[in-house]
């Protein structure tokens, strides 16, 4: 416990040695982020690592399988609602990347039926694709459905998000641009998903 302790802290003086001065002074004030990033938790999966970020760079929501529910107003607390909100009605972020992974935990427990007091209510968001994957596919393996499940999953978040009236008004006067990418960590290669056409068979699997 000790060790990994001092590790970030040894990272965080590294940071402040290489951090632009300059940056911090802008940035002490104020934001403004280009793009709002949906990614998961896992640990394996930083955005900002990933995309070799500064501070400032990005906006960013990571949940578990980077799931966005769909438009719900009303008194319940809604986390990834709120952050969505802020970050496109007050910061004016001019893109979305939802950005999925392979080998997620959380597609993962859809199969395993792992049930937690919170993680299955939340991850059976997707349960009807994983449900229509298993039958659409069902001569496939399970490590192949939970690739096409965690590629069509995206598709669910993708369309939710639409749902978002300040969203769908940003997209259809074309100052909001909506992305959506698949990293694989086998290879480290990023995948553009278009989500407006069914996901050819070699996308989901050319990396199996």
């Amino acid at each position: 416990m000790e060790d990994i302790v001092t590790d970030f802290l040894c990272g965080f003086d590294s940071f402040q040695k290489d951090v632009n001065p300059q940056l911090l002074e802008k940035l002490r004030e104020t934001q403004n982020p280009k793009a709002l990033v949906i990614a998961c938790s896992d640990s394996r999966v930083d955005p900002a690592i990933l995309f070799s970020c500064s501070p400032g760079d990005i906006f960013v929501i990571r949940n578990v399988a980077n799931i966005v529910p769909r438009y719900t107003p009303g008194s319940s607390i809604h986390g990834v609602s709120a952050a969505i909100e802020y970050a496109i009605v007050y910061l004016n972020v001019s893109h979305i990347i939802l950005l999925g992974h392979s080998n997620c935990g959380g597609i993962a427990s859809l199969y395993t039926e792992v049930k937690g007091e919170f993680i299955g209510p939340w991850v059976n968001i997707l349960r009807e694709v994983k449900e229509d994957i298993d039958v659409v596919y069902a001569d496939l393996s399970e490590e192949e459905r939970r690739r096409c499940c965690e590629m069509e999953a995206m598709r669910v978040s993708y369309s939710n998000l639409k749902t978002f009236p300040f969203i769908h008004e940003r997209l259809k006067t074309g100052t909001l641009s909506l992305h959506t990418w698949f990293f694989d960590l086998r290879d480290a290669k990023l995948v553009h998903l278009d989500m407006e056409q069914e996901l050819p068979i070699d996308i989901l699997f050319d990396t199996l």
